[in-house]
């Protein structure tokens, strides 16, 4: 049987009548009850495998999708997670619960805990023993529905078949809520207050006041520092050997994209796919084309169903050349990274103090080791109207009127080059005080000197990609580390002596980008969040206040970013 005909084999759409249940209760091993939804197809005798999510986002709140979007509304659409009007067709239940104190759900709310995924595998298994159930459970969603799939994974419950973590964090530590030790505070600090909001003001929540009262802000900054808080709440690799489709998104590199690229490298699962695609958070996962991949894999871990999903190369990857709203090509390859990657390190030439103009730099990349060393310094601390307020919300939320940093930029593309890939920089850095912030952004820049811009996963426009480092937490775990991929333990801080040189590892989030002829590749080296980090900002901390930053480079103080280029096929 060829490919195509083996992709045709996926459930066809049946006219099955549609069964609605809701408040649904789910006993847990505990006592408590879980609230969920069902939607099932009505099939009499026969039985059917069963997508289930759990999540704080209230399984009775209704998405009315935008009027772009491949799947059109219906009433039973919610946020982030599948369409039963098209599942249930095809022969699948989904099942949607309300994760512990959150929507209908009693009890005291743990959003993305150790105690939710104990939850949801007792849900998976009760959901599995049901008399309409086929016994096969399977997981798929985004966001929060992805990372509650590495969590619950890492448990191994007996009914799970196979997960599809769409754009799902792993690491809570370092894909969320601390980017290289720095506090992320503008994502994940309006989400909570947002997700309060919804629990607790507009209609009524009569049926449960209590909703969504947890202290996750504060339980985040009280453990700033990696620790087993962390790990209870995250991925654990070893423990997970589900069959995994593992799929990110290139716009997504300040919260998802690590998970799901970690994910493939790290799961001890036997068989793993990866994808990475463009696009916003939603519009890829109700494509016909993305959901055509979601069939094919639930349809043979959870049907049987050979439809030629693992027959193809286990890496599909949207090549990005620059600037388009609209899908790029796909293109298969056999690992992550890529086999003929060649590992090329662009170096620092300081060439000039700090200027101020916006599109300014400080000098250049280039592929020369420079040979005599050289240093550029620049204030660590933005100027707003309240002056350098760390004592105030305005340092936070309101930048400088000038450029922040340094930058640099090679010299014009001579041919179209393909970057794709993890990064990594390489600094040498000293400052006034004891700790210092380095927030670094890659981006594409044309031949008329402006940013060429890709679509992030708010629809929002964003430079290539990002990295950060706090340099106190510099310290690397050899034992975890890649060439390409620092990994830092963030156990201990390792305080700057003023004025004393050490070298930083900065780990940069993976990308995809063919630079065309002609276009730059800029590096931006900031103390705080640069062009296109909204809405995943920074708390820029007070010892950031009236202190200066120096980077060198050039001599035995070489920086240097290393880049993952894509020769031709």
């Amino acid at each position: 049987m060829t490919a195509p005909e083996k992709a045709a084999r996926v459930s066809q759409p049946k006219d099955y009548k549609l069964i609605v249940e809701k408040d649904v209760k789910i006993p847990l091993r505990d006592g408590t009850l879980l609230y969920a939804d069902i939607f099932r197809p009505d099939g009499g005798a026969e039985r059917f495998p069963a997508i289930i999510n759990i999540s704080v986002y209230q399984k009775d709140k209704l998405w009315i999708p935008p009027a772009d979007l491949e799947e059109k509304t219906n009433p039973y659409m919610n946020w982030e997670t599948v369409n039963p009007l098209w599942w249930c067709t095809r022969g699948y239940a989904c099942v949607r619960v309300d994760s512990r104190g959150t929507g209908k759900s009693p009890g005291r709310s743990d959003p993305s805990s150790y105690q939710e995924s104990v939850d949801f595998y007792d849900a998976i298994e009760w959901i599995a023993k049901l008399p309409w159930c086929s016994g096969s459970i399977g997981t798929l969603g985004i966001s929060y529905h992805a990372s509650s799939q590495w969590r619950v994974a890492n448990l191994q419950p007996p009914s799970l078949k196979c997960i599809m973590p769409w754009e799902g964090r792993a690491d809570q530590y370092r894909d969320q809520a601390y980017h290289g030790g720095i506090f992320s505070i503008g994502f994940i600090g309006n989400w909570w207050l947002t997700h309060t909001a919804h629990h607790l003001l507009g209609r009524p929540r009569a049926y449960n006041p209590d909703a969504f009262q947890n202290d996750l802000i504060w339980n985040m900054m009280r453990n700033d520092l990696d620790s087993e808080y962390w790990r209870l709440c995250s991925a654990r690799w070893e423990n997970i050997a589900v069959p995994l489709y593992s799929v990110g998104n290139w716009g997504g590199f300040s919260l998802h994209l690590r998970g799901n690229t970690e994910g493939y490298m790290n799961a001890a699962s036997k068989v793993k796919k990866l994808r990475v695609h463009t696009g916003t958070h939603f519009h890829p996962f109700h494509s016909e084309e993305g959901r055509m991949d979601q069939l094919r894999w639930l349809d043979y871990w959870l049907k049987g169903i050979d439809t030629g999903i693992l027959d193809e190369p286990p890496v599909k990857l949207e090549i990005r050349t620059g600037g388009s709203r609209k899908p790029y090509s796909f293109r298969f390859e056999n690992e992550w990274p890529l086999a003929r990657t060649q590992w090329t390190k662009l170096y620092l030439r300081i060439d000039r103090k700090q200027g101020h103009e916006e599109m300014g730099t400080e000098g250049e990349l280039v592929r020369e080791k420079p040979a005599a060393e050289a240093k550029v310094t620049y204030p660590a601390s933005g100027v707003t109207a309240a002056g350098v307020a760390s004592g105030s919300s305005l340092s936070t939320t309101h930048g400088g009127g000038v450029r922040l940093g340094v930058s640099f930029q090679t010299a014009p593309m001579p041919h179209d080059t393909e970057i794709t890939g993890p990064l990594m920089m390489n600094l040498w850095v000293s400052s006034t005080t004891e700790d210092m912030d380095l927030f670094v952004t890659l981006r594409n820049i044309g031949p008329d000197g402006k940013d060429v811009w890709e679509v992030g996963q708010h629809g929002q426009p964003v430079p290539l990609t990002k990295g950060w480092l706090r340099a106190s937490h510099r310290k690397l775990d050899p034992a975890k580390s890649l060439p390409y991929r620092p990994f830092h333990p963030h156990d201990e801080r390792l305080w700057l002596k003023p004025g004393e040189p050490v070298e930083c590892q900065i780990e940069i989030w993976p990308t995809c980008i063919v630079l065309a002829k002609g276009h730059r590749l800029r590096v931006d080296v900031q103390p705080r969040d640069g062009v296109g980090s909204a809405p995943y900002t920074h708390y820029h901390a007070d010892y950031n206040a009236g202190a200066e930053n120096t980077i060198y480079s050039g001599g035995d103080k070489q920086s240097y970013i290393l880049l993952p280029i894509i020769p031709a096929k």
